[in-house]
């Protein structure tokens, strides 16, 4: 019999998330302030929004705060659950967004046969959050959000444009690894993982923290195709 964890490719994969969740546990609340401006993110939520029925469940992966988008959802009548690598940002995200379903837990652990099943969704968000893994990991992250997706179902990403693998950086304080794509090489990883991309935006970022360097963020946002 086949592993179901094979269908998504992660076998016997390392999966090396040394001090990615301790960054993010020591920021806390800081990460709001480092990061004030999320147009993106709300114009991508806003989509959802306009796209899914009413009461339709939703996941944020990577949800860190729940802001803005966990409350953005949840603010729309929204069944939103939320998953983050950090604790703290899990305990955070309960007290923004009283209203949503929050685990501390990582996307490796929602693939198929994995050890966290919950259940399958309308639409997925992972805002900013494959960008904290290794480039070999990321297709299999989202052939995971593939399979957590119902037929047809939404997938809104946003990545930095970078070609950069596990490549560490200080930030706000802490050094995490990044991860990034070249934009056409970003949709063709997309689209070979079974999404149509529907529509595409980019935006030039200047964080508040003087640590973290300015980015050009891309937003994507796709239909489960296959």
């Amino acid at each position: 019999m086949t592993n179901p964890a094979d269908e998504v490719g992660y076998g016997s994969i390392w999966l090396d998330r040394t001090g990615q969740a301790e960054a993010f546990d020591a920021i806390g609340d800081r990460y709001d302030e480092a990061f004030p401006h999320k147009e993106g993110q709300v114009a991508s939520a806003a989509w959802l929004v306009g796209s899914l029925p009413p009461g339709a469940r939703v996941l944020d992966l990577g949800c860190g705060t729940g802001l803005p988008t966990s409350r953005q959802l949840a603010e729309a009548g929204f069944q939103v659950v939320g998953v983050d690598l950090s604790e703290r940002m899990v305990a955070i995200a309960h007290k923004y967004v009283p209203t949503g379903v929050f685990h501390q837990a990582d996307i490796a652990d929602l693939r198929p046969g994995g050890p966290r099943d919950l259940g399958r969704f309308d639409a997925v968000t992972a805002f900013f959050s494959l960008l904290m893994l290794p480039r070999a990991e990321i297709p299999l992250a989202l052939r995971t959000i593939h399979h957590l997706l119902l037929p047809d179902g939404l997938f809104a990403l946003s990545m930095v444009e970078a070609d950069v693998d596990d490549f560490s950086i200080p930030f706000i304080g802490s050094t995490i690894r990044v991860s990034g794509y070249l934009r056409e090489e970003l949709r063709e990883v997309v689209e070979e993982a079974g999404f149509e991309i529907v529509e595409e935006s980019s935006y030039s970022y200047a964080p508040a923290s003087a640590d973290v360097p300015p980015e050009v963020q891309i937003f994507l946002r796709c239909r489960r195709s296959a």
